[in-house]
């Protein structure tokens, strides 16, 4: 595979994220696990996804889910522990919790991560989300 050098590409970048619409399938510290020690990303890297390798993500729930819809910069971390970050042309999560989602500004840097590069994720607060009510910004 050839790639194209990124001016100012770190060897190691640094992805924010927030947590998962099922972070609470996993241990109290399977997210600090997460974002405290680098991943590197395997040779099944496409415009579907990435899948990494590193410290198994432990789960505080066994079985799975139903399917379903996901955004792009999701980390879904099947029973193996080792997570997979949803990229544009993503399919649903397959039954796999989501632990993670990294944050859109975040997105283009994830989608330039090669084969044998590691990764470092970094929890940053949810955005607060305002709408549909009285005296908020989205209301009508």
């Amino acid at each position: 595979m050839d790639l194209a050098p990124v001016a100012g590409l770190h060897t190691a970048p640094v992805l924010d994220v927030v947590p998962g619409p099922r972070d609470d399938w996993f241990t109290a510290d399977a997210l600090r696990l997460l974002t405290s020690v680098p991943y590197t990303v395997t040779a099944e890297a496409d415009r579907v996804g990435i899948r990494l390798s590193g410290p198994a993500l432990g789960r505080a729930r066994n079985g799975e889910l139903p399917s379903e819809g996901m955004v792009t910069g999701a980390l879904q971390v099947p029973p193996a522990g080792q997570p997979i970050l949803f990229l544009n042309d993503h399919p649903p999560t397959g039954g796999y919790p989501v632990i993670a989602m990294v944050t859109s500004a975040c997105l283009p840097l994830a989608a330039q991560l090669a084969p044998g590069g590691t990764v470092r994720f970094r929890s940053v607060p949810p955005p607060e989300i305002t709408g549909g009510r009285p005296g908020h910004a989205l209301s009508s």
